[in-house]
């Protein structure tokens, strides 16, 4: 088998630069300068980008159009030969612009050279960088969008349980039961949180819509090409205000790397309480057949592989974010060769972030929540221990006082092994006077949870009303 180094070194190309040189580059050099084994990603920017550079060239004069018309054809003719997998991506010709424009003068002759007029691989580079990078943030703000429906579409469901009532779930604090809530407000907390996430996605796209494509390779050019004409052309909204910045600025794919991670942040979240809550032990959610996997030797297993590779997967696009921040912090300006290894953690989180997404969009519909288990955990651990407090501070007991009189209940209880509900009206009037056993069995999940009505509450009218707005935002 022939390796691409050796695939370099047998290449009769001469280099599209190599005017000044007069030794051919070292095998190893070329392999590790080389970037087309990733940057071919780019392919469809990079033509696209070429076709918008030569038609200004033709409507400023600077190329005929019979020459206009010979290099557009080119350029879509490779594009589809691309497509159709029928085009050699060559090592030697380092990166996807190179392969492309070599490709080019093979097919129509010297005239190709005419498309690098008024253009540096500096600025082709970035302005394909940020139609891919535009173009993810959209991509993946889209797909936000679709978990956020799932979400709002299973709160609503759990709003009522087979027996009519909303399934409620133990809130926790610390990993201890804490509160009862509804497994709805459990679910529109996630939409809440990937409700921002697409919002830093969109507003990430919205800043990076600058063509930087006519900053040449620092200064600009003497050429008359039209800036302006290019970046609509190509859809962006401006073409960037400084060329040095235009060239040699990363920060684009900086904020969409911290958007993705904060998005896998948060995926990790719901993936470790996914996990948790199918386990045996806790028994609250049985999840899909289709989105888990067995074990090789133990036959009972089960595994929630989906959620830990995306509570792994998270350590990784928090790895590419520190990555590039580390290649640019000392980078002067304008390009530096530092700048090809912005784009590999860029792929890899878009890819990562977009199968996370797609998959618990499938799994979360086809989850099965058990709501009776999810009652009986919500209502041990003494979870309506504060509305125990706060019914003594409604009859005008000091809520510190109270907390300090159902604290002293939680021990009696705890050592007994029993509930509030299960201690005695003696017990329950020698810590407090206003209070008596029929009091504490009026402290049921149900009541604690109604009783929430504050806004952004677990309390049913609360949540029914975040739903109904959360459908009216996403519609």
């Amino acid at each position: 088998m022939t390796s691409q180094n050796e695939q370099a070194t047998t290449s009769p190309d001469k280099k599209l630069w190599g005017g000044r040189f007069a030794e051919s580059t070292a095998p190893l050099v070329e392999q590790y300068n080389a970037s087309v084994p990733f940057d071919q990603r780019l392919y469809a920017q990079d033509i696209r980008g070429s076709l918008a550079h030569v038609a200004m060239l033709g409507r400023v004069g600077i190329l005929q159009p019979d020459e206009v018309a010979q290099i557009s054809a080119g350029l879509h003719d490779i594009l589809a030969d691309i497509q159709a997998g029928q085009f050699e991506w060559r090592l030697d010709r380092e990166d996807v612009h190179m392969n492309i424009e070599a490709a080019l003068r093979d097919r129509i002759g010297p005239i190709a050279g005419k498309l690098h007029t008024a253009r540096s691989r500096n600025d082709q580079v970035a302005v394909d960088f940020r139609l891919f990078v535009k173009e993810a943030a959209l991509e993946l703000a889209d797909l936000t969008r679709d978990l956020r429906r799932v979400m709002v579409a299973e709160a609503e469901k759990h709003l009522t349980s087979d027996g009519g009532s909303a399934v409620i779930l133990p809130g926790y604090t610390h990993l201890q039961v804490a509160q009862p809530i509804l497994l709805s407000h459990w679910f529109m907390a996630y939409a809440a949180m990937l409700e921002r996430d697409e919002g830093r996605l969109r507003d990430a796209a919205a800043r990076m819509d600058e063509s930087p494509l006519g900053s040449s390779a620092l200064a600009g050019t003497p050429w008359p090409i039209d800036r302006f004409d290019t970046a609509a052309a190509l859809g962006f909204a401006r073409p960037t205000a400084n060329s040095l910045d235009g060239v040699g600025s990363r920060d684009f794919a900086l904020e969409f790397l911290a958007a993705c991670a904060v998005l896998m942040a948060h995926l990790s979240r719901l993936s470790e309480e996914t996990v948790l809550y199918s386990t045996f032990e806790f028994g609250f959610l049985t999840l899909p057949d289709s989105h888990t996997t067995g074990s090789s030797i133990m036959p009972q297993k089960k595994n929630p592989d989906v959620s830990e590779l995306a509570r792994g997967k998270s350590g990784r696009v928090f790895g590419n974010l520190m990555g590039l921040l580390t290649v640019v912090k000392g980078t002067p300006l304008a390009y530096n060769k530092d700048l090809q290894e912005d784009k590999e953690g860029v792929f890899d989180s878009f890819d990562t972030c977009a199968i996370t997404l797609r998959l618990y969009a499938e799994m979360l519909p086809k989850s099965v929540w058990n709501a009776h288990t999810t009652r009986a955990a919500a209502a041990r651990g003494y979870s309506t221990a504060t509305d125990l407090a706060d019914l003594l501070a409604r009859q005008g007991v000091p809520f510190r006082e109270a907390h300090e009189v159902v604290g002293g209940l939680v021990g009696v209880a705890s050592r007994s092994g029993r509930q509030l509900w299960e201690l005695t009206d003696a017990e329950m009037k020698a810590a407090h006077p206003l209070l008596s056993a029929e009091v504490a069995a009026s402290l049921t999940v149900e009541a604690s949870v109604k009783g929430r009505l504050s806004h952004g509450g677990t309390a049913p009218e609360r949540v029914q009303e975040a739903v109904a707005a959360a459908k009216a935002a996403l519609e």
